[in-house]
């Protein structure tokens, strides 16, 4: 089941002092991979300081950790990020929640023919993709919308 992060924290996810140790570990992770292309990352107590035998290495592609590196920055921004596997089946409570909408408003839509989905019986669900493309769709829009604005104010010379 796909979990909401809004639904689990508070808003300040992070205070001060943990927004500051999770940039240290961005930058910590990106020097490694700017300079050795590392591939493990070990996991040390909050009273260890030094590896031993005992202590827990991962292993993880590179990839693996830019992403790391990309969710610290953004936690420590005090940013919001979802993931969500590619072609997720979504309920229509949490497509709504990700597009920051009612349910009802989001079941309108898809009545409408605004966004595929698909029935599991009488619930309807909504695949990942296809909510993540509206959503961008309508940014495009809302940026267009915004752009248009700028421009007719200019034109009046409402600067």
């Amino acid at each position: 089941m796909t979990k909401i992060i809004d639904k689990h924290f508070n808003n300040e996810f992070l205070n001060k002092k943990e927004s500051d140790l999770a940039r240290t570990a961005q930058q910590s992770i990106l020097a490694a991979l700017n300079h050795s292309g590392p591939d493990k990352l070990a996991l040390l107590n909050k009273d260890q300081f030094v590896i031993t035998d005992e202590t827990p290495i991962l292993r993880l592609p590179p990839k693996i950790l830019q992403l790391i590196a990309y969710t610290l920055g953004a936690l420590a921004e005090g940013q919001r990020f979802l993931l969500i596997p590619q072609s997720r089946e979504l309920t229509t409570a949490e497509a709504a929640s990700i597009l920051n909408v009612s349910r009802p408003f989001l079941t309108k839509l898809l009545k409408e023919g605004k966004i595929p989905f698909s029935t599991v019986g009488s619930h309807r669900r909504v695949n990942s993709d296809d909510l993540l493309n509206y959503k961008e769709k309508m940014k495009e829009i809302q940026n267009n919308a915004m752009q248009d604005l700028i421009n007719q104010s200019q034109e009046l010379g409402l600067n």
